[in-house]
């Protein structure tokens, strides 16, 4: 059912995608930047979410840490491009990746789920391939509290100026106001009900802004035979395209913290004439989700500048990252929905299926306690999400965890034991329908979601073997 509906959706928003790029035919929708005079204004009213921080905000200290890590992690070969699947195709992701988090944790987009290598954690015995990936490791979990940290509190301070009444004063400086409107988290103007937290909201305040893993992306432009070209206001080439972050917990706050390897200035042209964004710097492109009256926004990255999407603003809003010249990287700090995406999860899922295997203490033959139908589909469809959400996500995008740790093969090899006896178990069924012992009723109903859930086995085992 899910499926269905989720396709009709996709449908549905490429009907409008190409309904909307045929009406804009060769013309292109107005976007800003620091250089324009109304950016400033547009940001206020219209992006009021979207808070941005310049790297003097952060300690020098934190600085070093963090992007030796990143160094560290791309001598190691530790970032790869991602096989994700679109409307039922394959295409490898232009930047490359890799994930770092809580033990256990899994992050799943576009159909494909990456597993975490895990960071530091107390009560955890890792073992690293080497020291510099440990303390790479452990430059992204300072990173990560240091980002939650800025978090709590720009949340807490948007709280407090809601009630007081602050006086928008208008610098003259463009790019002064740029930066301290967006730096000193005292200057928040009051439009930013909706964010409003309660003052004993402190829990959700601090679930929706806990990050459990980080998504870390390298790209170097030069490198890249093709970019595509932002298609609706022209801002040139997108590193990623437009989308909406997936599989986070609602209304989370996401944080981004970018590293272009800049040498100093790339050449920038300062003096530029020229209309629109610096093509030689990144950017963060945002706009609101399926509008077309207000403009987007292009918002300059330089070394060592983070931002952070607060509340809803990534279900309201789209953003894309416009390449510039330099390679850089940026470490994607998420409050990831694991419900069903921790190992603890999937270990629980499993030990409620074997319930339904028993072994005859003499004979040690296995057999099934239940053949009723609710409990034969429950535990034939735990054996296609370890399969297919588990295993085989796992091992098809190669032994690229193994770069940086060994964590994840004993889990992997219980995950595949468990496997092993669902197998088992799935026979036990077949051989058990063949007999006419059973009631005919009940023989049937076990059958038809038997075979529904056997359906939908073989069809992704086809998928996946195309993958």
């Amino acid at each position: 059912g899910g499926t269905m509906k989720r396709r009709a959706g996709e449908r549905e928003k490429e009907l409008k995608k190409k309904k909307l790029l045929e009406e804009l035919g060769e013309n292109r929708l107005p976007y800003m930047t620091p250089a324009d005079a109304d950016f400033h204004q547009l940001w206020k009213t219209k992006y009021t979410k979207l808070i941005f921080r310049k790297s003097e905000t952060v300690p020098e200290e934190l600085h070093q840490m963090v992007q030796k890590g990143f160094l560290t992690l791309r001598e190691h070969d530790c970032f790869f491009q991602d096989l994700v699947r679109i409307k039922g195709k394959d295409f490898l992701t232009p930047v490359s990746r890799i994930l770092i988090g809580n033990p256990g944790c899994t992050y799943k987009y576009l159909n494909t789920r990456l597993f975490t290598v895990p960071w530091p954690t107390e009560g955890y015995d890792i073992k690293y391939c080497s020291p510099q990936i440990h303390d790479a490791c452990k430059a992204l979990i300072r990173l990560n509290d240091y980002l939650h940290i800025e978090a709590v509190k720009t949340l807490q301070g948007q709280n407090l100026h809601e009630t007081k009444e602050i006086k928008d004063t208008t610098v003259i400086d463009r790019e002064q106001s740029f930066a301290t409107s967006l730096t000193e988290p005292g200057s928040v103007s009051k439009d930013q009900s909706g964010v409003c937290v309660p003052e004993d909201d402190s829990i959700s305040l601090k679930n929706r802004t806990s990050y459990n893993l980080t998504l870390l992306n390298y790209m170097d432009p030069l490198q890249m035979l093709y970019l595509k070209q932002e298609p609706y206001f022209g801002m040139g080439n997108m590193a990623v395209s437009w989308h909406h972050d997936e599989n986070l917990v609602e209304r989370s706050t996401v944080a981004v913290y970018s590293y272009s390897c800049e040498d100093s200035g790339v050449g920038e042209s300062h003096e530029q004439e020229l209309k629109g964004r610096d093509p030689a710097v990144w950017h963060v492109g945002l706009k609101v989700a399926w509008d077309i009256e207000t403009p987007g926004l292009a918002i300059p990255l330089h070394q060592g500048d983070f931002y952070l999407m607060l509340d809803d603003l990534n279900m309201t809003h789209q953003h894309c990252v416009l390449a510039g010249l330099s390679p850089r990287f940026s470490s994607t700090h998420r409050v990831a929905d694991c419900s069903r995406g921790t190992l603890e999860y999937i270990f629980g899922q499993c030990e409620l299926a074997l319930q339904n295997l028993q072994t005859d203490s003499d004979s040690m033959a296995l057999s099934l306690k239940s053949l009723e139908a609710a409990v034969v589909k429950q535990v034939e469809e735990i054996h296609n999400e370890v399969e297919f959400e588990w295993l085989r996500q796992f091992w098809f995008q190669g032994k690229r965890y193994l770069k940086c740790t060994d964590w994840w093969l004993k889990p992997m090899a219980k995950l595949e034991e468990f496997w092993r006896k669902m197998e088992i178990m799935t026979s036990l069924v077949l051989s058990e329908v063949r007999k006419d012992q059973q009631m005919e009723e009940q023989r049937n109903e076990t059958i038809n979601c038997f075979l529904q859930v056997l359906k939908e086995r073989q069809r992704l085992r086809k998928e996946w073997t195309v993958r």
